[in-house]
């Protein structure tokens, strides 16, 4: 299903679990992921609540207009999103990329928020130098050039080779990308910075890390555990980048506290 944004952009959307229940989420992707990287999570919660899976502008099924992207338009699109199913607010969780936009939307549309999943994130790179070269890399060479340096960055050794299939759906979504908004989307990642505007959220907010993510390193999730009060942080050890897909349990247990308050 797809629903027009205010820009006119059509965004596709998932909605499963039980629709019409008042425990609701909403789940958001890491870069150069779709609404599929959520299906663990989503089997596990199905009996529980109201999920709600989106492909991120630039991504999946959804529209992918020209740039310049930001967390913000990101935001927006998901509040466009719960206009069009009618959903008041929710729950909203990120991994990564969509993280980042779950605080961008959590500033922006505060009302529309029960609580923040906060997975394997930040709220500021600081790097926008090391995200132009990945896109000028993906621009000149492929996505099939960044395979390698991702799965080791996305999975520890151990996951990697105890799960090569989930290893390999990651990377045959990530090899779907088209390379403009691929682009366009690091260079949103490299620019975000959200740190001003976390004393204002208000809402339970749970945070996880990896305590081997080099993407997002643990001094990143402090940050974020030290500027939004009352927020719980957990570190996994062993665990990288994609916590949705290498420990599902934990990451669904996390949202089944945040549904609960």
């Amino acid at each position: 299903m797809f629903a027009t944004t205010r820009d006119g952009t059509k965004i596709f959307y998932e909605l499963s679990g039980q629709p019409g229940s008042t425990r609701r989420v909403a789940l958001l992707h890491s870069l150069a992921m779709d609404h599929t990287f959520w299906a663990p999570i989503a089997e596990r919660l199905k009996g529980e609540a109201a999920i709600l899976t989106i492909d991120c502008r630039g991504h999946g099924k959804s529209d992918k207009p020209a740039g310049p992207y930001t967390v913000e338009l990101f935001a927006d699109d998901l509040a466009d999103v719960f206009d069009h199913i009618g959903w008041d607010k929710a729950v909203v969780s990120g991994a990564s990329m969509g993280g980042c936009v779950s605080l961008a939307f959590a500033t922006r549309f505060p009302q529309r928020v029960t609580g923040l999943g906060l997975f394997d994130t930040t709220a500021c790179y600081g790097a926008p130098a090391p995200w132009e070269e990945r896109a000028q890399k993906a621009l000149a060479e492929g996505l099939a050039s960044l395979t390698t340096f991702q799965q080791t960055r996305w999975f520890s050794d151990k996951f990697r080779a105890e799960n090569p299939a989930v290893v390999q759906a990651a990377v045959d979504v990530f090899l779907t990308n088209e390379l403009p908004p691929y682009a366009e989307t690091c260079r949103m990642l490299g620019s975000a910075d959200l740190r001003a505007a976390l004393p204002s959220i208000k809402v339970p907010a749970r945070i996880i890390v990896g305590s081997e993510d080099y993407a997002t390193p643990v001094d990143m999730a402090q940050t974020m555990h030290e500027g939004i009060a009352g927020s719980t942080m957990e570190i996994i050890e062993g665990a990288r980048h994609l916590s949705p897909l290498e420990i599902p349990d934990k990451i669904a247990d996390e949202l089944r506290v945040l549904l609960r308050k």
